[in-house]
């Protein structure tokens, strides 16, 4: 067996074992993922812990464990809270208009031109019996019969994303204790599979694009989430924490904050306070006015040297394949293909970029 055999089998052997590992732990793969980007992106606090902690890696890694948990799963667990607290109606909501259908809002008929045919539609899908199952077009639907049922469904849902939720920190707890030794080791190995400089070129982008990516989706987000849930309580909308939980959630993914509080505001008009649900817009449009052309752009596009339309079809795509994690994969994929498209340029340089032995 001459050399040429013997490297490729070598190379056939250690991709069976890759695929081996990921097979035995695809269960934890997302987890893992989720881990992975918060590490990077919350590394600089890391460092910051570690320092005023005296050097103690254990106690800085509790630190920013907890740290990153606050900023990250409190809104969510608000949310959670507020969701708990108005589930049994909404449960029995479902089930009631999943078994006996749903009548329609009076004001359907009053939309212009449109009015007339959606009226038609809601009579004959959503006021029919077992309707809702047909419209969301899978069988579990039609199996809540009850709101006993719906609320075993939901709460096993809640279960696995709590255990999936713990699983990360726990993961992120040793990604910020082994975390320097596992870029090392990464750095080694993929210099050798891709050569030192070109590694060193694309290495240097992945950290930068998720903190970008992070900080102009989830915090500010996060930010629209709590200025909409401002109007939502001085208009007195039902529940106002709930809906700006979920508008800080669906605030985080483009588009999502404009379905957020428009729902809120045609629940104000149902409800009879016209004047409520126009200042709810207005408010609503002039903060993702703000969001969307200055901050995002900025924090995003400026970081990581990527065109607008290239983030939008990261992110966009990034949720279409991979659902919520793809937000911040599918940035840090275009970032590396607008890296690549202009890899003979940067490469030319004379200096270029050293890779660290830091996770940063």
């Amino acid at each position: 067996m001459n050399e040429s055999q013997r490297g490729a089998l070598g190379a056939f052997f250690s991709l069976a074992i890759t695929l081996a590992a990921l097979f035995v732990t695809q269960r934890f793969i997302l987890p893992l993922v989720w881990a992975a980007i918060i590490c990077i992106a919350t590394w600089p606090l890391y460092a910051r812990a570690l320092v005023r902690c005296g050097n103690r890696q254990g106690l800085a890694a509790a630190v920013a464990v907890l740290a990153s948990a606050i900023v990250f799963i409190t809104p969510l667990a608000i949310g959670v809270q507020q969701s708990v607290m108005q589930a049994p109606a909404l449960a029995a909501l479902v089930a009631d208009a999943n078994n006996n259908g749903l009548a329609p809002p009076d004001w359907i008929a009053r939309i212009p031109f449109a009015g007339p045919a959606i009226l038609d539609w809601w009579h004959a899908t959503l006021s029919q019996p077992h309707g809702l199952a047909h419209v969301l077009q899978d069988g579990s639907v039609a199996r809540l019969h009850s709101a006993s049922e719906v609320l075993r469904a939901l709460g096993a849902s809640l279960m696995h994303r709590i255990i999936d939720a713990g699983f990360a920190l726990l993961a992120l707890f040793f990604f910020y204790m082994d975390g320097p030794q596992l870029v090392r080791q990464l750095n080694v190995i993929a210099s050798k599979c891709l050569g030192q400089r070109r590694w060193a070129l694309y290495a240097a982008k992945v950290p930068t694009a998720i903190r970008a990516t992070v900080n102009g989706l989830v915090l500010v987000g996060l930010a629209e989430g709590v200025l909409l849930g401002i109007a939502y309580e001085i208009a007195g909308v039902p529940s106002a924490v709930l809906w700006a939980a979920a508008t800080g959630v669906l605030a985080i993914i483009p588009f999502g904050a404009p379905l957020a509080f428009l729902s809120v505001a045609g629940l104000m008009v149902l409800q009879g306070h016209t004047q409520a649900a126009i200042g709810i817009t207005l408010w609503g449009a002039a903060v993702l006015f703000v969001a969307d052309h200055f901050v995002r752009p900025k924090m995003i596009g400026s970081a990581t040297q990527l065109p607008f339309l290239a983030v939008l079809l990261g992110i966009l795509g990034g949720v279409e394949t991979l659902g919520l994690v793809g937000l911040f994969v599918g940035p840090v994929v275009m970032t590396l293909f607008v890296t690549l498209w202009r890899e003979e340029n940067l490469l030319g340089d004379n200096h270029p970029p050293r890779v660290t032995s830091e996770a940063r």
